[in-house]
């Protein structure tokens, strides 16, 4: 019994991973299908690359998700000297590896958040961009840059296989705005003619003493003591001092006598006690 796989040819055709065909099932077995996707080449479709049309059931038999001479949509996983192997797994546009700091990457918005908004680039997980790399300037609310929906273009600032993390940058793409430089304006001088300058307050000159003998007018020589000290003349005081000096001098006064009162008071006491002290001792002996 002849067999109905394609017969291999001889001329060396290139053939790209992620590349997707439409094909048909050629013959089913234990541990896949082959399948003819029009290479020439014989297709493996392995058992664990067969996707069942119901995700949540795994696959028990083949025949009970593929028939021969169905038409499927496949995927080249890799390519090993003259066999093909096959997925129905729709493989990631970006792997891992296929991640670069500094690349564009465009993507489709999903998701809208207070923080930034999540980008679908074909990678494992969805890529974040930051509301502040959404625009140099301020920006209030992500939803004023983006929208669910919308594709865009986007820089891949960082990743993290293991955290499944990936950081894009939508302002990282953009021109940095251009800082209007701050001119200071200095005043020009300004340049009047002799009419218009504006007149200046003229000081007011001291008024010399005058040297004569008029009732208003100062001599300075009485004003100056030898060798050219100022005499410094006392005022007449006013009957309300000479009154208030002399109630200072009476209370002063009255202060003294009081000390001296009291000074002699105590020095008689003194005395007479000392007498008695005397007196007693004289009686015992």
């Amino acid at each position: 019994m002849e067999s109905s796989v394609p017969v291999v040819s001889e001329e060396s055709v290139e053939i790209k991973q992620k590349t997707h065909y439409t094909g048909t099932v050629l013959k089913i077995g234990l541990a896949g299908a082959i399948v003819d996707i029009g290479l020439g080449k014989p297709a493996l479709l392995h058992v664990s690359q067969i996707v069942s049309p119901n995700p949540d059931q795994p696959v028990k038999r083949l025949d009970e998700v593929l028939q021969v001479g169905q038409t499927i949509d496949v995927w080249v996983k890799r390519t090993k000297d003259d066999r093909i192997e096959l997925t129905m797994v729709k493989p990631l546009d970006l792997e891992w590896r296929d991640l670069k700091k500094g690349m564009t990457v465009k993507g489709k918005v999903v998701r809208i958040e207070k923080f930034g908004a999540f980008v679908e680039i074909g990678a494992e997980r969805p890529g974040l961009v930051h509301i502040s790399e959404l625009a140099h300037g301020y920006v209030r609310t992500v939803a004023d840059v983006v929208k669910e929906g919308d594709e865009i273009e986007a820089q891949v600032l960082d990743f993290n296989r293991r955290k499944k993390q990936i950081k894009l940058s939508l302002k990282a793409l953009q021109p940095e705005p251009v800082k209007e430089e701050e001119t200071v304006q200095i005043p020009q001088p300004v340049e009047f003619t002799r009419h218009e300058r504006p007149q200046q307050p003229r000081r007011q000159k001291k008024a010399k003493a005058s040297r004569g003998k008029d009732n208003d007018s100062i001599d300075v020589d009485e004003l100056l003591g030898s060798f050219g000290e100022p005499v410094v003349t006392e005022a007449e005081p006013t009957s309300m001092e000479v009154a208030l000096r002399e109630a200072m001098e009476r209370a002063k006064q009255r202060k003294q006598d009081n000390q001296k009162s009291r000074r002699r008071s105590v020095s008689e006491e003194q005395e007479n006690i000392l007498n008695r002290t005397l007196e007693n001792k004289t009686r015992m002996s």
